[in-house]
């Protein structure tokens, strides 16, 4: 009898590591966006120097440097930014990452900054832009993936940062 219940047991342990397979930290019922939303765009202009600046400062700390722009207007913006504080992604993020916030206004300001970086100069923020630790920027082909951070769940936000993690 006890050897049928340690394979049982055994299989079951198995089992519950292959639900999560892919090995990200998974949110709980605890981690919830709170309220108020931040607003974490302050209206600075910034140029390529600023820029270049940030990322070579965020990989001389063993960052990966992650540039946002977007607007305090912008709910996706504020949803994005608010899941980012959420304590158990918040330290994650901060364990691994640097983030610049970008402010574009109404577009009006710091657009052709994206351009650096081969990215159009286009409506719809958040637009973030992830590098890796030799600067490259690794998430060229979806920057615009997180315009409708409003209809996405923590666990996908928390899932995009795990995943654009490069060792």
């Amino acid at each position: 009898m006890s050897k049928s219940l340690i394979k049982i047991l055994t299989i079951s342990y198995l089992f519950l590591i292959c639900l999560n397979i892919n090995g990200n930290i998974m949110l709980n019922e605890n981690d919830k966006l709170a309220n108020p939303l931040p607003l974490p765009y302050d209206g600075k202009v910034y140029d390529v120097n600023d820029l270049n600046k940030f990322i070579d400062n965020s990989i001389n700390s063993g960052k990966q440097p992650i540039i946002i722009f977007g607007a305090n207007w912008c709910p996706d913006c504020r949803i994005f930014s608010g899941t980012m504080d959420i304590p158990k992604i918040n330290s994650y993020i901060n364990k691994h990452f640097e983030i610049l916030y970008i402010d574009v206004k109404r577009y009006e300001i710091n657009m052709e900054l994206m351009e650096e970086y081969g990215i159009p100069s286009a409506e719809g923020i958040p637009r973030v832009l992830v590098f890796d630790k030799n600067k490259n920027l690794i998430n060229n082909s979806n920057t615009t993936e997180w315009r409708t951070a409003r209809d996405r769940t923590s666990q996908e936000i928390f899932d995009f940062f795990q995943n654009m993690l490069k060792s």
